[in-house]
């Protein structure tokens, strides 16, 4: 498999360079990267390492990755503080998230190389890893074959396979069960994650179940937030913070919040899609509803119905000024997205039907009280209502969801002791 990878790779770079350069061109977070990601200047880059220093290469994809790579990264930091951690991150924004989180945590932080084979050589000279380990997703067969000819052990951790990503990899097993083995190990977030590998044909012992990675985000106070992203919010306001939120959402959470207006004038919308480049887009459907809006770019004293946050790498910060909290892509179906930030914050948490990459998760935070699903516009502003009309309630519920996390803490302890029988 690697082989014709390989061969159709040489075969058809000569036309698809071209498109790849001006797409690399046109699109913001590609852009500028494409002569790094090729290994030029990576000699400068990355430290040559002492004698006996052990190399940690790291790799997430974009801003999701990189922020449930966090407290992962913070333990080793922590269990090896002499050894060096190099972390490799594909899209600008990732990369500049993780330069916010983890720039002094981490030794050096790199765009990741393309998966040319030349290229992946050269990565792995300069960094000289011991120990690879991916975050979740961003599969590449040159970099994993070259990793298992060098016997470098590599790791993925956080997995998770959404019923979309298992369909694909059934119909070109031929592509991904070779990739998968190649891990030493995969770490994955449920029992369902794991069962999906297993019926790839995987190694049931190369497969371990150790949660997900946020459960030991350490965050779990609110006093953590910059006091100027507390100035954009009015004072004596109630706020909904919708994080992740797809198309189709806001046009139902705008309608929700414009008839809750009548007996709470006093809410305010906090709007994270999850694609910021829609933010024009949304600010005409909030108008269409009669709602004010302003961008959190903006840095305005004024204020509005909806703040939209048409930033990167802030939802956690915004979670935590809210009262309530609704967890997007899953109101349409999209699988939704991790509950766990506004959970461990101590707010309630409420999603909608489709919450299938985050299934096991929202089934806890149901049953601890702490999550409540909602089906539709309707079920959202009933439910919004109550939690509005109740400080008691709101503060019940967000005990729960918070209780909920810390009772699966210790995940990070997990990895650590098996990554430690690898060195």
């Amino acid at each position: 498999m690697f082989l014709i990878y390989n061969i159709a790779q040489f075969i058809f770079l000569p036309f698809i360079a071209p498109l790849l350069f001006i797409l690399a061109l046109a699109t913001p977070k590609y852009r500028g990267r494409i002569v790094t990601r090729l290994g030029f200047g990576t000699k400068n880059n990355i430290s040559t390492p002492s004698p006996n220093q052990k190399t940690f290469w790291i790799h997430g994809l974009s801003v999701g990755e990189i922020t449930s790579a966090v407290p992962l990264i913070q333990g080793l930091r922590k269990k090896y503080p002499s050894d060096r951690i190099i972390l490799t991150v594909s899209t600008r924004s990732g990369e500049a998230v993780a330069r916010n989180l983890l720039g002094e945590i981490v030794d050096h932080i790199i765009p990741s190389p393309l998966d040319f084979f030349p290229v992946i050589a050269l990565f792995y000279t300069r960094i000289q890893p011991q120990l690879f380990i991916l975050i979740e997703t961003d599969f590449w067969p040159n970099l994993l074959l070259y990793l298992q000819r060098k016997k470098i052990p590599a790791l993925l951790v956080n997995g998770r396979v959404s019923e979309k990503s298992m369909a694909g990899y059934r119909r070109f097993a031929f592509f991904f069960r070779p990739m998968f083995r190649s891990f030493r190990y995969l770490f994955m977030q449920t029992e369902l994650d794991k069962q999906h590998m297993v019926d790839l044909g995987i190694e049931k012992q190369k497969v371990k179940v150790l949660g997900n990675l946020k459960f030991d985000t350490h965050i779990t106070e609110k006093q953590f937030v910059p006091s100027s992203l507390s100035t954009l919010l009015p004072d004596n306001t109630l706020v909904i913070t919708a994080g992740s939120t797809h198309q189709g959402e806001e046009d139902i959470l705008f309608s929700v919040v414009k008839k809750l207006q009548t007996s709470h004038p006093q809410i305010t919308l906090v709007l994270a899609p999850r694609d910021p480049a829609r933010t024009g887009q949304i600010c005409i459907m909030a108008r269409q509803h009669g709602l004010t809006i302003m961008l959190r770019s903006e840095n305005s004293i004024t204020h509005s119905d909806i703040l939209l946050v048409d930033t990167i790498g802030e939802l956690m910060f915004f979670y935590a000024l809210a009262d309530i909290a609704f967890v997007g892509g899953s109101l349409v179906d999209e699988g939704g997205h991790n509950p766990i930030e506004p959970a461990i914050l101590g707010i309630p948490v409420l999603f909608g039907p489709y919450m299938q990459d985050f299934q096991e998760i929202a089934v806890s935070l149901i049953k601890a009280g702490g999550g409540e699903q909602v089906d539709d516009s309707e079920a959202l502003q009933h439910v919004l209502e109550l939690l509005l009309n109740s400080k008691e309630l709101r503060y019940q519920r967000g005990i729960s969801a918070k209780h909920c996390v810390l009772q699966q803490r210790g995940v990070i302890k997990k990895h650590l002791e098996i990554l430690q029988t690898l060195l």
